[in-house]
């Protein structure tokens, strides 16, 4: 991964990000009071604008995060059917040929879909195995391919061959789909901003309360709690297969099902 946000724990940001909110808050309540009591109606207003508008840039920017954090997690749910679609597709289509190329075909389908299960519970920081995985179902890909192509040319024309080697470029797309999904997150530059908004939401909120002289009030501080939630959700959707926040894999289970066990044919 090119971003060094996405190797740490969202725990652990969620809870960097609380630590620091908290103590830019005070910060920003003792320079406050070092400022001393502001008089004028036209200052404490001043403040009280600035507050507002960098509290509601905070609010923009974490709904636009969040919405964009929950259509990639959605882009990935459907990810996962699509592929299940094709893998089903794959094998009744391969039901239809000849032997031996139809028992070929259906073992290697089946070895695919073992494949892809086992891709889709591991987890993402465990590189080495991911890759391994991915180079493996690519190596199933291409031989499904050749033994498509070598049935095709070795018969004579027949429509059960073309739908098979069309079933089979089917079942390449929805895996580039799927994995180009797991590899895509909001960008590292946009949390960023969003934690210098945080940080300076904070240390405002934190000054308007010190020139007035009392502390920040409870409300404020369940503000923060709200934030850092949020935060923390929208990072664990964005992380597939690390967080709470799980695609389900049910369609691709279920498909494996019907498929059965070694062997050549399909489950009754």
């Amino acid at each position: 991964m090119n971003e060094h946000l996405y190797t740490i724990p969202s725990g652990v940001i969620a809870l960097a990000l609380l630590v620091s909110m908290g103590l830019t808050k005070e910060i920003g309540y003792r320079a406050g009071l070092r400022k001393g009591r502001v008089g004028e109606k036209e200052a404490k207003d001043h403040i009280h604008a600035i507050q507002n508008s960098i509290l509601g840039i905070l609010a923009l920017l974490l709904g636009f995060t969040f919405s964009l954090a929950l259509q990639r997690f959605d882009d990935r749910s459907e990810a996962v059917v699509e592929e299940a679609n094709a893998i089903g597709n794959a094998w009744l289509r391969a039901d239809f040929l000849r032997d031996p190329v139809r028992t070929k075909a259906l073992s290697q389908l089946r070895e695919y879909a073992d494949v892809r299960v086992k891709a889709s519970v591991l987890s993402l920081v465990d590189e080495s195995e991911a890759e391994a995985l991915l180079a493996r179902a690519r190596a199933i890909q291409d031989r499904l391919v050749a033994l498509g192509h070598e049935a095709e040319a070795s018969a004579p024309p027949d429509p059960r061959w073309v739908a098979f080697v069309d079933a089979m470029e089917e079942l390449g797309q929805t895996f580039r789909s799927r994995q180009a999904g797991l590899e895509r997150h909001v960008p590292e530059m946009v949390l960023l901003l969003l934690y210098a908004t945080f940080l300076l939401s904070s240390a405002i909120v934190g000054y308007a309360a010190g020139v007035v002289g009392h502390r920040p009030s409870v409300v404020s501080y369940l503000m923060v709690a709200l934030v850092v939630v949020l935060v923390f959700i929208i990072l664990d959707l964005d992380r597939p297969r690390r967080g709470f926040i799980e695609v389900s894999q049910k369609s691709l289970l279920e498909v494996r099902a019907t498929m059965g066990g070694a062997g050549g044919s399909p489950a009754p």
